[in-house]
């Protein structure tokens, strides 16, 4: 049995551009510095063909049929949060602001300064990294507390809201000691540390609005 661990894939950056000199000099420039490529001739080819490897995006914004801001557009309708770079000529800057404020990470002006295009790619991959962990430990907190009782869930609301044991025993029913049992569980389920950690939890997970007042206290109650 072969106990080598394979390898993590490389970034993959696509390459969006209806100029084939430029994808093929972008995609040798990229590949210098031990990144993927995708290169795609028009935004509807990448809408249709992309894969789910790609981590980024240099998006042209003049091109045949779709413009880079309509591609984007699309993406963003689609709900998919892949960093986009919008490539722009001189003349098409103020379209490129547009972008940004649609959430393209940046734009840069052709011609490339080449040092300057791996840093912003990079940039970028470093803020899809990030985003992707966030996702992802986002997705291990929902899935634990979708792993409680009732009325644990109960609990953690309660107490987010900055209500004292002896307020959540009252208002659902049950024994203070009852209360401290399953507050306990549920800490234990939510990998919570301390109190303060399982209301910030909490929040997270928009079971709140808001931190409780810290006048109420948040621990030995």
């Amino acid at each position: 049995m072969n106990d080598t661990l394979s390898p993590p894939p490389l970034p993959c950056i696509a390459v969006v551009d209806d100029d084939q000199a430029l994808r093929e000099s972008l995609a040798w420039l990229l590949e210098s510095v031990g990144l993927a490529t995708q290169a795609y001739a028009d935004g509807e080819t990448f809408l249709a063909t992309r894969t789910a490897t790609i981590d980024a995006v240099l998006l042209d914004v003049r091109m045949p049929g779709l413009s880079g801001l309509q591609v984007h557009q699309q993406l963003r309708d689609e709900g998919l949060t892949l960093p986009v770079i919008i490539m722009t000529g001189h003349g098409d800057v103020p379209m490129a602001i547009t972008a940004l404020k649609g959430g393209a990470f940046d734009f840069i002006e052709k011609p490339f300064n080449p040092q300057q295009l791996i840093d912003t790619v990079q940039q970028a991959l470093n803020l899809h990294q990030r985003e992707r962990l966030a996702q992802r430990q986002l997705a291990a907190l929902q899935a634990r507390y979708q792993s409680l009782r009732p009325k644990e869930r109960q609990i953690i609301i309660h107490v987010a809201e900055g209500m004292t044991s002896r307020e959540i025993a009252a208002h659902i029913g049950v024994s203070g000691k009852t209360v401290e049992v399953y507050r306990l569980r549920a800490m234990k389920t939510m990998e919570a540390a301390n109190l303060a950690q399982l209301v910030r939890q909490a929040v997270v997970l928009e079971l709140v609005t808001c931190l409780p007042d810290p006048a109420s206290g948040l621990s030995g109650r």
